[in-house]
């Protein structure tokens, strides 16, 4: 078997057909499409069970209980058979040959992974996102392109479904996803590439279609869910921490973690009230857990005004849940600021 896309899917009966269509039109003898069913409880089961009579090489796996995308995404790498594994969501879909196009480039490189540009679908706009990475079909360190520290660069463009990988990430335990985290799972992984694996590749194809605003979507989501972006930031900083190059890694995660915290702050009247207090308190605690040294010379490093919030958060108690609605940063205003 050459090929082996995994496909999760949770109650995304309206967006389904159109993934499965995409699978139809990417079929060959020698590609497999794994069908995770994460116990969908509206009509996605029955949608999946004529797409894998429809659709050559599909198997469908169904989870007995909701188990969530990063579990998932593991149930079908454990059943792949492929020599190289890609992943496509549920309610996202691929052009006709994507899949084959990728296999090709990662065929001719000889690389660990390839990583390729993407189109983002917002209602009826399209955007291209490219892969922050200016060499192209060119076999690169992986490590190499973590930095710079004030720039996107590879680590901040995580999406699993923009790339193909090789088996021997699999044998190495570099490609499961840590099932611990509801959302910002990909964040992890895609440090974890970058730092373990020998080579990649970013390619330009564009066949991958990401369908944002899904109402199902965690990225909808405003519940607690949400601040588990913290969780997976901790895991970054105490994995890089033990690298053998922490100290010039450890100021990029540091920056992400930060711009991160600025963002859901910024979009905390988005999240339900509780959340929003809770979120107050879970960053001001990760700020003070984060490397102080390095926490220091970031917040030097970034423009004014999302600095003197981060400090102002920093000095905020870290116990979670100590916020109260009367004096969190949201009721003065800081959110909209």
């Amino acid at each position: 078997m050459k090929l082996s896309v995994i496909v999760p899917f949770y109650n995304v009966q309206t967006y389904a057909p159109d993934t499965l269509r995409s699978l139809r039109m990417n079929t060959r003898d020698d590609f497999e499409f794994i069908l995770v069913d994460d116990c969908s409880t509206d009509w996605t089961p029955e949608v999946l069970e004529r797409g894998v009579r429809e659709i050559p090489g599909a198997r469908l796996i169904r989870h007995e209980r909701n188990r969530g995308l990063p579990t998932s995404r593991n149930t079908g790498i454990d059943a792949a058979r492929g020599e190289y594994i890609g992943f496509l969501d549920g309610d996202d879909w691929a052009s006709p040959g994507h899949f084959e196009r990728l296999v090709t480039a990662i065929e001719h490189l000889g690389c660990d992974f390839v990583r390729n540009d993407h189109v983002q679908v917002n209602g009826t706009a399209r955007e291209i996102r490219r892969v922050p990475v200016a060499r192209r079909n060119e076999v690169l360190s992986p490590r190499d392109e973590i930095l710079p520290v004030n720039r996107s660069s590879a680590v901040d463009y995580p999406n699993a479904c923009t790339g193909l990988f090789h088996r021997r990430l699999v044998d190495r335990g570099l490609l499961h996803f840590v099932e611990e985290l509801r959302t910002c799972e990909d964040r992890p992984w895609i440090w974890r590439l970058h730092r373990e694996a020998e080579s990649f590749a970013a390619v330009s194809e564009m066949g991958m279609f990401y369908r944002r605003g899904v109402p199902t979507s965690l990225t909808q989501i405003g519940d607690m869910r949400q601040l588990d972006f913290t969780r997976a930031f901790d895991l970054i900083v105490e994995e890089t921490a033990k690298d053998r190059d922490a100290a010039k890694l450890l100021p990029k995660v540091v920056r992400t973690y930060c711009a991160l915290i600025c963002f859901h702050l910024g979009r905390a009247d988005q999240l339900e009230p509780k959340v929003a207090r809770k979120l107050y308190a879970v960053t001001a605690s990760a700020l003070k857990r984060m490397p102080q040294d390095v926490l220091r010379e970031v917040l030097d490093g970034m423009d004014s005004e999302r600095a003197a919030r981060l400090r102002r958060l920093r000095r905020r108690s870290s116990t979670a849940g100590s916020t109260s609605p009367t004096n969190s940063p949201g009721s003065s205003g800081e959110v909209a600021a």
